[in-house]
């Protein structure tokens, strides 16, 4: 039995790939697998966000601790994470801001000088690096004049009245959303089972008409469909399904159980991943595969050192035994 392999190799299908989201399919592994990706991308794949604010100038009807707040939740773009120090791990600088491994520099300075309301947004925000940046600011053109005024102009942080300022200065660092949700890439991330339905074809023919459409329309969500040609029950989306367990009971309720067998297929999960827009959502799932990767490597690490220490251990009582 020593010999025994538990070893399996999972398999991956892309299903549709967009920047902020991105479905797929995994397969030939189990549950601890597909729910340690999902917690990785939701809490350690890093992302930059303001992190540290000193203002200068704040006469706005916002205190200094909600602007802060405020800044710290606008998503930032994060392609460079990954090969950023953590600031409390670099040791060119001092914690300071001014650090090209760990730190990126904002500045916002506005002032309302007319008499409509002004809007201060994340688009008034100056990054000391072109790469990094709200990322509703990033797709736009630099040609461009500025956003139409039927267009949202970036993220709101403070509305200014006439005469009121607004000067600060802002570090965004590199952060997990273990430590702060601020940090975390994903709007969400879901996975299910995927479903396995199998239709009792003889049973269903014991039915009338008007009882297949009442059975079909038992499910919440379409899952099953009366095919007008055939008059058959069939399956159009067997992932529409939410195990609700409507149609088993509707089954019974008729006096016909047994009518369809619903389960769910233990290696095999259907993923949603919606980004923040800080990192691709393709992104974020690869730089979760590294993690995880990484972790495994430590665990394995971990265990050889252990079982190192265990024989020289032995070695060692041996030794002082006499034995040698």
């Amino acid at each position: 039995m020593d010999n025994v392999s538990y070893q399996r190799f999972p398999t991956v299908r892309i299903r549709d790939m967009k920047d902020d989201v991105l479905k797929f399919e995994l397969r030939d592994t189990d549950a601890s697998i597909a729910n340690a990706l999902r917690r990785i991308m939701i809490a350690e794949v890093p992302t930059l966000a303001i992190d540290l604010v000193e203002i200068e100038t704040n006469s706005s009807v916002l205190n200094d601790e909600f602007l802060a707040h405020r800044l710290g939740l606008i998503p930032i773009i994060s392609d460079r994470a990954m090969e950023m120090r953590l600031s409390r791990d670099c040791d060119a600088c001092d914690g300071d801001g001014r650090c090209e491994y760990c730190s990126i520099e904002f500045h916002l300075s506005v002032k309302c000088t007319g008499d409509q309301t002004l809007d201060v947004t994340s688009f008034d925000l100056q990054s000391s690096d072109p790469t990094v940046v709200p990322v509703d600011c990033a797709g736009r053109a630099a040609d461009l004049g500025g956003f139409d005024s039927s267009e949202q102009r970036g993220i709101l942080i403070v509305k200014l009245r006439k005469g009121q300022e607004l000067k600060l200065r802002a570090i965004a660092r590199k952060g997990i959303g273990k430590d702060h949700a601020k940090w975390s890439p994903a709007a969400t991330v879901t996975f299910q089972y995927e479903p396995d339905i199998h239709i009792n074809e003889a049973l269903m023919e014991t039915l009338s008409l008007e009882e297949k459409q009442e059975w079909v329309e038992s499910s919440p969500t379409k899952v099953f469909e009366l095919d007008p040609a055939t008059q058959q029950v069939v399956v159009v989306d067997p992932e529409a399904y939410t195990y609700d367990e409507e149609v088993l009971k509707k089954a019974e309720a008729m006096g016909k159980p047994g009518l369809v067998e619903i389960y769910s297929k233990e290696d095999s999960f259907i993923f949603t991943v919606e980004s923040t827009g800080a990192v691709k959502a393709s992104q974020m799932f690869l730089n979760a595969i590294e993690i995880l990767k990484s972790k495994l490597d430590a665990v394995r690490l971990s265990f050889d050192t252990e079982e190192a220490d265990d024989q020289f251990g032995e070695l060692g009582a041996h030794m002082r035994g006499g034995g040698i």
